[in-house]
């Protein structure tokens, strides 16, 4: 099984103290990537839930910046202690709470800064204190429940520190450590907490503690390296200052103050109330709120950014800035490295899901770490209508629409970003050679709306796009054609593309639109293949069936026979001559999707709406073969054999527990693998974030499998399975490794509808009838010597429902156990 497609943004990355590794914290694992070449290089594997904190263990002499050791954290409620050179596990302590954020501030106090060497280790911990959300369950909910805690873990001991809790909040907090090790705090509200870590730290001392107050929600905060200074950020945008904090409080004989003069308010100016701070200060730049601060390690400069995508560098003494513009993406976490003598690189993580390593002081980006992009919000009115993901099987990539309008494409093999162009829906070719985009403009106050439809062609050697053709308002705009059976929401797009579908052996494609055509679209120089660069398309036939828009399209396997949905009907069309050759139909709600199995005679279409359904045509009879009462968010077909997976979402019923009373823990669909003649499913397995996911088999790389493989044999085919996060896992769907997936028992899932489909348009009308997926236990248990025996001779595909067949007998049981209960 391989897993990629994780966010690298989700928690603040660490460097290693050579600075030649970027340790990213990558959903339940912890990536390493090389800084100079940006590719993963090994990972940290154990935990079973989100790692939330890496921290890498300093070295305290130059000698010692060859060790490789770090602690990690995560919301599987334990801690865990990595040799991340070789990598191995050390050490594990369960704490019993999810760990959100983690400071061990004894690993960057040096040894002169106390006489005493630290016998024990200790960690302070954000965690959520689930006991008081479990009792909350099973009374009424508490408004004001405190579920965030500030905790001490003896890492020594492996264990919490009993009794002692710093602070209280409403939800776990962040925690940010001062470089020396000597401060650290929380955002709580409009405040800032901060406490000062003893010189000696035991598991019982007393900690000082002070507040700082603002007007608006904080929401980062940063402290200077070497003075009693803290920064922080607001949510309009504001950063302030406070110069001197804790002078009263953290006050030493070796530090003393003029405490008359920090008692006078006029020489405290910007400071509120009794805050223990000499000034406080205020600049303003960013225009939305600030979710990153950080100071230079000589404390000279401070970094600050925000959703804008801006970096901007303060000099701290006067106040003047300078930027990096057009980072690309809201800025979310700063990281700079641990010895700046050694290379001076500070690490940018953005929302795009991509990490900058930049070189100081220049702020030149010299290396990007790029991870799958995620999926990017639609106007309503598209929700539901635009193809996300495209597949290339042979090559293993994958196509999906990303923010500001780009598609990009994602390497599933290798885990890595190829490339980017700007687009929105998006198809590809089976070779994955040629592309087909279309770009969609809305329309301001009911005019300036725009439809584009785009071939591209990508070169041999760098998988480069190039932009071949522009059709402008590739389909007709006429009069609303779209049924009441479909949302309100297509009516404002009735001249959009529903869908585009290359011909698996020729330079073609088609395009069907809900305005009530699809034309096919083939390239000029087909026969003249020499430049790619130069060719261009044209349209080849318009076809239209009683002013029905046309939902979806594909090609058969060989791309003798082009079908096009009707909304409900199935239409049949020879692409060359342009010729309706059949039609067949009807499903309950319009078709959104479909595609020819393999070269077998079978068609997959899934229709939405009020009855969304699961259906398979048989093409050499020109009827439908069974059909199920489901949800289908994308369906995959393979292209050697009959086989074809569907991925399903469950009802809201079914989220939360299985029927024998299993919990699913978050999973909202299934997958489905088919055989197009059966209707019961060859395996299912459950999955997470279903909703707006894709299916795609691919074609196996035999170099590659072999490293990844437990039983020897290396598979043909593996399915992807990508989520309504991009993230993804591909696995061989016929082999062992599966049952990783957390398959489950295959009872009850399906419901075969009513009416005339699959069993009752063969052998007749059976109102009521629901197929049972697990077969076995219909096996009748009747005595021999009762007249009913002989009624279940004979095949069994000609056998009504048990239930059906024997109501009387079943009737009249009913009634004698009544009577014997009265």
């Amino acid at each position: 099984m391989i897993r990629g497609g994780r966010s690298y943004v989700s928690s603040p990355p660490a460097f290693s103290n050579d600075v030649k590794r970027l340790l990213v914290c990558t959903s339940n694992t912890v990536s390493i990537f090389s800084t100079s070449t940006g590719l993963q290089i090994s990972s940290l594997e154990g935990h079973t839930a989100p790692v939330t904190t890496v921290i890498v263990v300093p070295a305290s002499t130059p000698a010692t910046k060859i060790l490789s050791y770090c602690w990690t954290a995560s919301l599987d409620e334990t801690i865990k202690y990595w040799d991340f050179s070789t990598p191995e596990l050390l050490k594990t302590i369960d704490v019993k709470f999810p760990i959100f954020s983690m400071v061990i501030p004894s690993l960057l106090r040096q040894p002169a800064q106390s006489d005493v060497k630290p016998s024990k280790l200790f960690a302070y911990l954000s965690v959520e204190d689930t006991r008081e959300t479990t009792k909350s369950h099973k009374k009424e909910p508490r408004p004001n429940t405190m579920n965030g805690r500030i905790c001490k873990c003896n890492l020594t001991e492996s264990r919490l520190a009993g009794g002692v809790t710093l602070a209280e909040m409403k939800e776990p907090q962040v925690i940010t450590i001062s470089s020396s090790g000597k401060y650290f705090g929380i955002r709580k509200q409009r405040k800032l907490l901060i406490w000062k870590v003893p010189d000696v730290e035991a598991e019982r001392v007393v900690m000082r503690k002070i507040t700082l107050h603002h007007t608006k929600k904080l929401t980062v905060l940063a402290f200077h390296p070497t003075q009693r200074i803290v920064a922080a950020g607001d949510v309009t945008g504001r950063i302030l200052i406070w110069r001197g904090f804790g002078d009263r409080t953290f006050a030493t004989n070796d530090n003393k103050m003029n405490l008359n003069l920090m008692n006078n308010e006029e020489e405290r100016p910007g400071v509120r109330d009794n805050d223990d701070a000499d000034l406080c200060t205020t600049w303003h730049w960013h225009p939305s709120e600030v979710s990153v601060l950080i100071f230079s390690s000589d404390g000279a400069y401070l970094y600050s950014g925000g959703k804008e995508g801006v970096l901007v560098v303060w000099q701290l003494d006067t106040g003047k800035k300078k930027f990096l513009p057009r980072i690309g993406s809201p800025l979310l976490y700063f990281t700079e490295s641990p010895d700046p003598s050694l290379s001076s690189v500070l690490q940018i993580s953005c929302a795009d899901n991509q990490v900058h390593l930049l070189k100081m002081p220049s702020m030149e980006i010299i290396r990007s770490i790029s991870g799958i992009k995620l999926p990017c919000p639609l106007p309503e009115e598209y929700k539901g209508i635009c193809r996300d993901i495209a597949f290339n099987h042979d090559g293993g990539l994958v196509a999906l629409r990303a923010e500001n309008y780009c598609i990009h494409f994602y390497s599933l093999l290798d885990d890595r970003g190829i490339s980017e162009v700007v687009v929105t829906l998006v198809a590809l070719s089976q070779d994955g050679s040629l592309m087909s985009t279309v770009d969609v403009k809305l329309a301001e106050e009911g005019i300036g709306s725009l439809v584009c439809l785009k071939f591209w062609v990508s070169g041999t050697q760098n998988k480069e796009f190039t932009l071949s053709t522009i059709v402008y308002e590739p389909h007709r705009c006429g009069p609303c054609l779209i049924t009441e059976e479909l949302n309100e929401k297509y009516l404002k797009c009735s001249v959009g593309i529903s869908a585009v579908a290359f011909h698996p052996n020729r330079r073609a494609a088609v395009s069907s639109s809900y305005g009530g055509d699809f034309k096919v679209w083939i390239c000029n120089d087909e026969l003249q293949q020499k430049d790619l660069q130069s060719s261009g398309w044209s349209c080849h036939a318009v076809g239209s069936y009683k002013k029905k828009a046309m939902t979806a399209a594909a090609f058969s396997a060989d791309g003798s026979v082009l079908a096009v949905a009707a909304e409900t009907v199935i239409t049949l069309w020879d692409p060359d001559r342009n010729v309706l050759v059949a039609v067949i139909g009807e499903t309950l709600t319009p078709i959104m999707n479909m595609s020819f199995v393999g070269s077998s005679e079978y068609l997959v279409a899934t229709s939405w709406g009020s009855k969304p359904q699961l259906s398979v045509w048989n093409m050499s009879k020109l009827s439908i073969s069974w059909s199920y009462l489901l949800h289908v968010e994308a369906v995959a077909c393979a292209v050697d054999t009959s086989s074809f997976a569907a991925l399903a979402l469950l009802p809201e019923s079914s989220n939360c527990k299985e029927a024998n009373g299993t919990t699913f823990q978050g999973r909202d669909g299934v997958i489905l693998l088919f055989n197009a003649v059966d209707p019961v499913p060859v395996a299912s397995w459950s999955a997470r974030k279903a909703k707006g996911g894709a299916l795609a088999f691919l074609k196996a790389n035999p170099s590659f499998t072999y490293e990844n493989i437990s039983d020897g044999k290396a598979p043909q085919t593996l399915l992807a399975y990508v989520n309504g996060d991009h993230e993804y896992v591909l696995f061989d769907p016929y082999g062992k490794e599966v049952h990783e997936l957390s398959k489950f028992h295959q009872g009850d899932r399906l419901t075969h509808e009513e009416g005339q489909f699959g069993y009752a348009s063969i052998y007749g009308e059976l109102p009521e009838f629901k197929l049972k997926r697990n077969q076995d236990l219909w096996a009748p248990s009747v005595p021999s010597e009762k007249p009913w025996e002989t009624i279940f001779s004979g095949s069994s595909h000609n056998l009504p429902p048990l239930t059906k067949l024997c109501s009387a007998f079943l009737e009249s049981l009913l009634e004698k156990r009544t009577a014997a209960l009265e």
